[in-house]
């Protein structure tokens, strides 16, 4: 079982926070993503499971040994660097199988030979085997780091960003293949990015790291309906979440009302859990909060609105800025109250700057987070996981 547990982590650089006080257990076999923006305590999370940094407090424990004794080489842990790290001297086939041939491992060549051919179809390397290192693109060499840290069958598989040199289009197909590899791997893998997109598609979990600390662990599903706070709401999505200053009222007879943009833009909504959560005293019987409302761009619809008379629902907006992107298209509008809102919409659609729109958004897709703390509240609908399960 090559479970790791985490406790406890600190690391400074100079006045700098790595990680502090980091705790965290990941299952065997399981894919976990960590998450976050550069300077989050990413890389040195993997450095300190690896033991290429010492950490000053707490401990790691690989398939329930603690090993902050061990060197890096004791470990069974293999490393894929972002920058790669091969060396530029040797064919596909020598870096492949230069960490069998070491002190540590000192396979026989035929051994050697078999796990660097099946690994090499592995990785769709094949027939590169021969090859120099400089004669590779950067797709082929980063099959070629994968492909050499996999021979080594490590008990835990740790990337660092290994697709961030790579152009858009190869990333996204290289994603796609390490997704298909994973039931192949069939060990506990770390995988860290700054692309949320990586993130959610491959992670069974995803970890939320931010100045150091974890803000959130959960599933794709958890982080990106249910984010722990409107900190994590903004680091999932492109363009990110809307995230306004609002009130929610409930009149005697219970029926609540999201207002936003200074009340100039009202939502009926139906929620047991918003009501929960709005306070219950007042003589009136009239309840009331203000919230940190959040919404997803492509949950707005925005309309071409032709004169300050022109009928129609929702809020009156200005357009500030225009992006075209292909099928869709991305409309930053300024709300009545002043705030910016983001909208993904058709890319059929045209706007120009300054021109007078209106716009709605979905009831059903608004998360609420405390005005002060930031913290998650509720969603105005539940997800229907929620409805099923709930």
């Amino acid at each position: 079982m090559a479970s790791v547990e985490l406790s406890g982590l600190t690391r400074h650089y100079g006045k700098r926070v790595g990680v502090k006080n980091l705790s965290l257990q990941i299952a065997d076999k399981e894919f976990v993503a960590i998450f976050g923006p550069a300077g989050a305590g990413k890389t040195t999370t993997l450095n300190l499971i690896a033991g290429i940094v010492t950490p000053e407090n707490g401990n790691v424990r690989i398939a329930d040994q603690d090993i902050g004794g061990l060197e890096p080489a004791e470990r069974n842990v293999a490393m894929v660097f972002e920058s790669y790290a091969l060396y530029p001297q040797l064919t596909v086939y020598e870096n492949m199988a230069f960490p069998l041939r070491s002190p540590k491992f000192k396979l026989p060549e035929s051994e050697v030979h078999e796990r660097v051919t099946h690994y090499a179809k592995v990785m769709k390397i094949d027939h590169l085997i021969d090859r120099p290192i400089q004669a590779l693109s950067n797709g082929q060499r980063q099959r070629t780091a994968l492909g050499r840290a996999l021979v080594r069958k490590p008990n835990v598989f740790l990337m660092d960003e290994p697709l961030s040199h790579l152009d858009a289009k190869l990333r996204h197909s290289m994603r796609a293949e390490l997704k298909e590899m994973r039931q192949q791997l069939g060990t506990t893998t770390i995988y860290v990015t700054h692309d949320y997109l990586e993130a959610m598609s491959l992670g069974d979990r995803i970890v939320i790291l931010d100045g150091g600390s974890i803000l959130q662990v959960g599933t794709p599903d958890e982080v990106y309906f249910r984010p722990a706070s409107a900190r994590v709401a903004s680091l999932f999505g492109d363009p990110e979440i809307n995230l306004v200053e609002g009130r929610v009222t409930a009149d005697q007879a219970g029926g609540l009302t999201a207002e936003l943009f200074g009340g100039a833009f009202r939502i009926p909504l139906l929620s047991v859990e918003l009501s929960r959560a709005l306070p219950r005293d007042g003589k009136s019987g009239a309840r009331e909060r203000r919230f940190t409302i959040g919404f997803r761009p492509a949950d707005v619809t925005v309309e071409h609105r032709y004169g300050d008379d022109a009928a129609g629902t929702g809020a009156a907006g200005t357009v500030y800025s225009f992006e075209p992107l292909g099928t869709k298209c991305v409309v930053t509008m300024t709300a009545p109250d002043g705030a910016r809102v983001r909208a993904l919409v058709p890319g059929r659609k045209q706007f120009r700057p300054d021109e007078q729109i209106r716009f709605n958004i979905r009831s059903q897709d608004l998360i609420f987070f405390d005005a002060g703390t930031g913290d998650y509240i509720t969603r105005s609908s539940p997800l229907m996981e929620d409805s099923i399960h709930g």
